[in-house]
């Protein structure tokens, strides 16, 4: 049967060779010689008992048998490469998905560098990255839209049905613009506190109850202007531009004190280090996919530390 000799290399050839009208051309974007281009070319016609091309001055053109059986090669193409593309959809739809909630200070952080690092692993996962405060996340994870939160360790009421993996330890900074008048201040910069705005973690994040614990046990006075935000991009913004201070947990403005754009103002915060690491739900087991993501967050994780 002529339609058991006709190889998808044929068709593949035909249709290229006839979209640039030079065996040459097609040779180059298919990356093959042109002697094999020529070859298959020539076993096609000689399976169909027709000439596909002839010579036009120093070009070719493509004959009428060839038009005719151009448009039937072309769709053939298109069917198989649909059909192609439908089945690998649908082993990327039966991959189980990798759906992860992190705090500000982990999506900064950790998790670009995780990413790399699961990509790599070519799971072909679809993969769904949530940020926000910490209870938003963890009742995100207890109803099972998510199977995953990094981030700091919740408080003890709230962590029932689930488990937490330390990774590192993380403390609140008092960060400010790279010239800000405090950074020079020689007198206590908790009474001067007051006299600039203050952006605050939000009552709903997991590090605003360690603010205000610290703020009160040195002896801060009131804060006459307060901005609560979760936002980083809004924080790093802001304070670059005023003269705002932002309490924020260290990994969010890493970078930014690296680079010499933010600073901490001088203020030991050791006493608001908090345990940053993995919070599962104890009745659910980590997919395989899940299960890589997780250990590419430790080794991220073991790279900052």
């Amino acid at each position: 049967m002529i339609g058991s000799r006709i190889k998808y290399r044929h068709l593949q050839t035909f249709v290229e060779v006839a979209r640039q009208r030079s065996v040459v051309k097609a040779a180059d974007s298919l990356h093959i010689s042109q002697p094999a281009v020529t070859k298959t070319i020539r076993e096609l016609e000689d399976v169909l008992k027709v000439e596909l091309f002839e010579r036009d001055g120093r070009g070719i053109r493509i004959t009428k048998p060839g038009e005719v059986f151009l448009r039937h090669a072309t769709a053939s193409l298109t069917a198989l490469r649909q059909g192609i593309d439908s089945v690998s959809q649908e082993q990327l739809e039966s991959v189980p998905p990798v759906r992860i909630g992190a705090l500000p200070t982990v999506s900064t952080r950790i998790m670009p560098r995780a990413m790399e690092l699961f990509l790599a692993e070519g799971t072909r996962s679809r993969i769904k990255i949530v940020t926000g405060e910490n209870a938003v996340l963890l009742e995100q994870l207890r109803t099972g839209d998510l199977d995953l939160v990094v981030g700091r360790l919740a408080p003890p009421e709230k962590m029932t049905g689930f488990s937490f993996e330390h990774l590192y330890s993380e403390q609140v900074l008092f960060i400010v613009r790279a010239d800000h008048p405090l950074l020079t201040e020689r007198g206590p910069i908790f009474a001067s506190l007051g006299d600039y705005p203050v952006l605050m973690p939000t009552r709903g994040s997991i590090i605003r109850p360690v603010v205000e614990q610290f703020l009160i046990a040195n002896g801060s006075g009131p804060l006459t202007t307060q901005v609560e935000t979760v936002s980083d991009s809004f924080g790093r913004a802001f304070v670059r531009s005023s003269d705002a201070i932002w309490i924020i947990s260290s990994g969010v403005v890493a970078g930014d004190i690296e680079d010499g754009v933010l600073a901490p103002l001088p203020i030991d915060t050791t006493e608001t280090r908090g345990p940053v690491g993995l919070t599962l739900r104890t009745d659910a087991t980590p997919s395989l996919p899940m299960s890589i993501l997780m250990q590419n967050i430790r080794q991220a994780a073991a790279e900052i530390s």
